[in-house]
């Protein structure tokens, strides 16, 4: 018999974020205990990273750096941090993803959240009791292991002509973000021209690391299909597009599900 997921749903950056925790089939009571306590750091990572980076918050770090009351030498240790990222996305994308070009000035916020749930992840990948884990930020996942029959994981994609439906399965080692304008409507901004824009309906990006991943996927949303060379040309990451007329367009690596 398959041992039931430990779970644990949490409102923080914005967004509901789901924890899903597969013990291993030797995990006992006192192991699963141990699970609990694990989740609990887990969403702990996760509310440090809202109080630390939320652009929502007068007195968050980030928010009085876009002021200009404080520097990035100021701030907490994990803002000088995803600076560095932010900026190694920007040039991994070709300049389509940039937190500088926002307006109001710097806002990491599509880096940060897939950030946020891969430390959180980290977490759980590191208890020998666990078999599998997920950490699924509003679409934005994360997971680690496999389920306790083996299994790897598998992500359903909406279809953004119609979120109700799918329009692919990923089989899912590492982590897939999408990012489009079908659901929270014109918020992608074009760092070109530092107006809304998009060029395709959806885009999601696999890899390693979500954070990267949730970085790219919003600026290839922007991008559009042109933008899957420089997704492919990042090893381990894949990238797949789905335009307003249905058109999807994939690299060559995109872990379709069978």
């Amino acid at each position: 018999m398959t041992t039931p997921p430990v779970s644990r749903l949490e409102t923080v950056m914005g967004t509901v974020v789901t924890i899903d925790v597969y013990p291993s089939s030797a995990a006992t009571s006192a192991h699963r205990a141990l699970i609990a306590r694990q989740i609990q750091r887990a969403c702990d990572i996760l509310h440090q990273a809202d109080e630390i980076f939320s652009t929502w918050r007068l007195d968050s770090p980030v928010s009085r750096l876009r002021r200009g009351e404080i520097t990035a030498d100021d701030a907490p240790a994990e803002v000088p941090d995803v600076i560095a990222a932010c900026a190694a996305a920007r040039e991994l994308s070709g300049g389509w993803f940039d937190p500088w070009a926002m307006p109001g000035g710097f806002d990491p916020t599509g880096y940060v959240k897939g950030w946020a749930a891969q430390r959180a992840l980290t977490v759980l990948a590191s208890t020998d009791e666990i078999a599998g884990a997920m950490v699924n930020a509003a679409g934005d996942i994360a997971c680690s292991g496999a389920l306790p029959t083996g299994q790897p994981f598998r992500v359903g994609i909406a279809d953004p002509a119609a979120p109700r439906r799918l329009a692919a399965i990923v089989e899912l080692t590492g982590a897939v973000a999408t990012s489009g304008s079908y659901e929270r409507g014109p918020h992608l901004i074009d760092p070109h021209s530092g107006r809304p824009a998009a060029l395709a309906a959806s885009a999601s990006v696999t890899g390693p690391d979500l954070g990267l991943a949730d970085a790219l996927a919003t600026g290839l949303a922007v991008a559009g299909p042109g933008g899957l060379a420089f997704v492919e040309a990042i090893a381990g990451y894949a990238g797949l597009t789905i335009g307003f007329d249905g058109t999807r367009q994939s690299t060559p690596g995109f872990p379709f599900a069978r």
